[in-house]
Formats: C-alpha cells, sequence, structure tokens
C-alpha cells in the first residue's frame, strides 16, 4: 500500500455536513414553496456545456471565471455552467413548441473560478425564477414580488432591492456624450458610488481619462436625490433628450406602481440609478437585494435580458427573471440566529432504546408505529446502557427518547422523555405518537 492522500478540499469548495444541510434544505423549501405559489414551475440542465454555449454571454470579466472540462477521449470542448440564465435561453431555443410565457425555477449549483471569500464560494448554488416571452413589466413587477416574499417569509426584516433600468444607463451614457469605448470606464465607477463616494468616483473617472467636462456633467447628475418618483421625475428632466432613457423611466414608474399595488412596504425597495450591474445581457429593468443588517453584499441580483435567446435562434424573445443568493442567505441567518426552532440540527425527532438483545423486536415495533404517524424515528442499535443512549440523542439534538425496560414491555406502554424539558410521560404504546406530537 502506497503513502496515506492527505484529505483536503479544492479551494474555494465545502463539504456540507448534516447540520448544515437541514437548514440549507429549509431555506430551499421556503424559496421553492414561493416560486411554485407565483407558477413558475422546476427544470433541470446538465452541469456541463458547450463551451460555444457558454463564451459571448456574460462579458470578458466574468468569462474568465468559466471551469473549463473535458475527458481524453472526448471531442466537445465543455465548460462548467456559470450561472443557470444562459443554459435557460439554450432549453428554450431547443425547445420551440414551449407554451409562452414559460415560467420555470431551477435550484442547482453553478462554479466559478472567484476569489473565496465569506458568502462567495467557487461551487455554489444559485436559486433562479425566469418568466420567458412576456414583454410586459408585469413580469418584471412579479420578480421583484417574489424576492421580497422569500425574504419576508426567511424573517429577514431590513432588506432593500434597489432598482435601474439599462435604458437609463444607456441615456446617461449619451448624456455624457463619449465613445463606446469609453462608456464602460464610466458605468464601473458610477457603479461603486455607495462605496466611494462622489470623490472617489471623480478620481476612477479621472484614472480612465475621461474628458473633465464630461466629469462635471455627471457628478452633478449623481447628485439627483430624494423618494422614488423625485429621484425619476429630476431624471426625466435632466436626460429629456436621449429616448432610451425616458423609456426606461416610464418602465421604472410603471413597476413602482406595480409594487404598490400588491403592498409591497415602500422600504424594501428604492431606484438607484447607479447600479449597474456587471453581466453585459441585461437590456431593460434590472435589481438586486441587498440587507442592512449585517451589511451584506447583494443577495439577490437579476433583471430583464431580452435579446439573450436570440443568440441561439432566429428571433429574440423577452426574458426577465432574478437568482436568489442562498449562500448569503445561509450565512446571514446562521449569523443572527434567524433559523426557526424546529429546524435543529437533525432530523429525527425521537430516539428509541434499546433495552438488551431480547428487546429489540419490541423497539423495532414501536420505531416502526412512530414512523408510519408521520414521525422521523431513529433506532439504537446496541444496547449500551440508557444513559448513553440519552447522552447521544442529546448531542444530536434529538428532542424524545422512548424507552422500552421490562417494566414497560410488561405493561404495554413507553416513556417519553423530553429532552429540552428534561421531563418524561409514561404512556400506552398505541398513543406515542400523540404525546411527542402534542408535547408543549
Amino acid at each position: 500500500m502506497g503513502s496515506k492522500i492527505e484529505a483536503r478540499l479544492p479551494r474555494g469548495m465545502r463539504d456540507i455536513l448534516p447540520d448544515k444541510m437541514i437548514r440549507r434544505l429549509y431555506v430551499i423549501r421556503v424559496i421553492r414553496e414561493v416560486f411554485e405559489e407565483f407558477g413558475f414551475e422546476p427544470l433541470q440542465t446538465p452541469a456541463l456545456e458547450l463551451q460555444e454555449t457558454l463564451q459571448g454571454k456574460y462579458g470578458p470579466d466574468a468569462e474568465k471565471l468559466i471551469y473549463h472540462a473535458g475527458h481524453p477521449r472526448g471531442k466537445e470542448k465543455l465548460s462548467m455552467r456559470y450561472d443557470l440564465s444562459v443554459p435557460l435561453c439554450r432549453v428554450v431555443a431547443m425547445n420551440q413548441n414551449l407554451l409562452k410565457p414559460f415560467k420555470r425555477y431551477q435550484i442547482a449549483p453553478v462554479w466559478r473560478a472567484d476569489r473565496p471569500q465569506r458568502g462567495r464560494y467557487r461551487e455554489f448554488y444559485q436559486c433562479d425564477a425566469d418568466t420567458v416571452g412576456s414583454d410586459s413589466v408585469l413580469a418584471d413587477a412579479e420578480t421583484l414580488n417574489v424576492i421580497y416574499e422569500v425574504l419576508r417569509r426567511l424573517g429577514f426584516p431590513r432588506f432593500i432591492t434597489n432598482l435601474n433600468n439599462r435604458k437609463i444607463l444607456t441615456g446617461i451614457g449619451q448624456f455624457c456624450g463619449v465613445p463606446d469605448d469609453l462608456l464602460g470606464g464610466i458605468y464601473r465607477s458610477i457603479d461603486k458610488l455607495d462605496r466611494i463616494g462622489l470623490p472617489g468616483v471623480q478620481e476612477e473617472l479621472e484614472a480612465h481619462q475621461i474628458p473633465a467636462q464630461v466629469v462635471r456633467r455627471l457628478l452633478e447628475l449623481l447628485q439627483i436625490s430624494g423618494d422614488n418618483q423625485s429621484i425619476l421625475e429630476e431624471l426625466r428632466r435632466e436626460l429629456k433628450e436621449f429616448p432610451a432613457a425616458l423609456a426606461g423611466i416610464g418602465e421604472l414608474r410603471e413597476i413602482l406602481s406595480y409594487l404598490q399595488a400588491v403592498g409591497i412596504p415602500a422600504q424594501h425597495y428604492a431606484v438607484k440609478f447607479a447600479m449597474v450591474r456587471g453581466l453585459e445581457y441585461y437590456t431593460g429593468p434590472i435589481y438586486e437585494t441587498t440587507i442592512e443588517e449585517p451589511p451584506m453584499p447583494s443577495i439577490t441580483g437579476g433583471g430583464r435580458y431580452d435579446r439573450l435567446i436570440g443568440m441561439f435562434q432566429p428571433e429574440a424573445l423577452p426574458a426577465t427573471g432574478t437568482t436568489i443568493g442562498i449562500e448569503r442567505i445561509i450565512d446571514v441567518m446562521e449569523e443572527l440566529g434567524m433559523f426557526p426552532p424546529e429546524v435543529g440540527s437533525t432530523v429525527s425527532q425521537v430516539l428509541v432504546t434499546l433495552f438488551d438483545e431480547n428487546s429489540i423486536a419490541e423497539s423495532l415495533q414501536l420505531a416502526s408505529q412512530l414512523r408510519k404517524a408521520g414521525i422521523n424515528t431513529e433506532l439504537s442499535h446496541q444496547a449500551s446502557g440508557l444513559g448513553n443512549q440519552i447522552r447521544y440523542a442529546d448531542r444530536k439534538g434529538i428532542r424524545f427518547v422512548a424507552i422500552l425496560g421490562p417494566d414497560e414491555m410488561a405493561a404495554g406502554t413507553v416513556t417519553i422523555k423530553s429532552l429540552a424539558a428534561q421531563a418524561q410521560k409514561t404512556v400506552a404504546r398505541a398513543t406515542a405518537a400523540e404525546v411527542v406530537n402534542t408535547w408543549e
């Protein structure tokens, strides 16, 4: 036998042990329930896509992060999926007869060769909901409603979804009057407004060799503030000569009216016209959500991408959607202790103890009885002493221990011990499940 291999993981990858996985599955369940309530249906796509499917869709910076894969006998050039939106577009192009609008959700891992840090990993799950085939901004407003409902049900009290429109950014570029090759620098700089402030934006713009008169006009524009309607009205006045910007402003106004109609509190959304979002395929409304406490980068992001599907077929199709960043959501929920008490560290609710080898049959029967009643039940495999079995249940987080000793077996009873309450009840075996389910 050769030397032992050191057990380790690739950088940016994780094992998710059962206690963490239970919490993850709770969050996924909540997200899935909301998606389905809004009529989104499940879709699965492969982890590997053809390189040509992914290349040229995200922009040069993002595409540096794509993992490539292959096999010595393979002839196709393959890549690990970078997100779930481009695979969706491929699916739509390959299935022309899908009923439109096509509303799908997908919850699956993606891979990016990013720099690992808090809330950012190289393998992580995305939870996407998208609507294909609707050019109405009702679809965008519905997506924002989904985001609000997910975060509300998960218990987040303070979050805000920032809204912008790529058409407004196009208008800002036209307003600046600079060549297209300078627009990237302008957009990257203004996107950092919240982090570096106006002086920092000015410094960055000058570093990108943006003309001084353009910097001055842009800084004046970035000082627009107020409530959502005031910001849009002021933008309309400043950008009135640019039709693209006016169209984007109109779309945001319409979305805001729909959010108000469904009763989403105004503190949970805001117009933020300096927000850019990095992916190049967005064409209309864009949105991302941040948590105010503790401060956390965007936990949801999305927008309208009406031209992306057209890269796979002769005609474009309108599409919009969001991805919900489950990794950051879980990190924050753990940090703030937001998981409900019933989301514990184990799936087992009851441990049925084993007194000795002669009691195996009766312990098996009790465990089966509890499972048939819908109670997750674990059975001790060794008669290692009652104290040891109770300590095992306590360390694992199992709430109840069902004890079958000689007295209980003779009387047809069972002793149910609540580890949390440090109390126990001896009851008829037929009522054991009812006692567990109703214990206060």
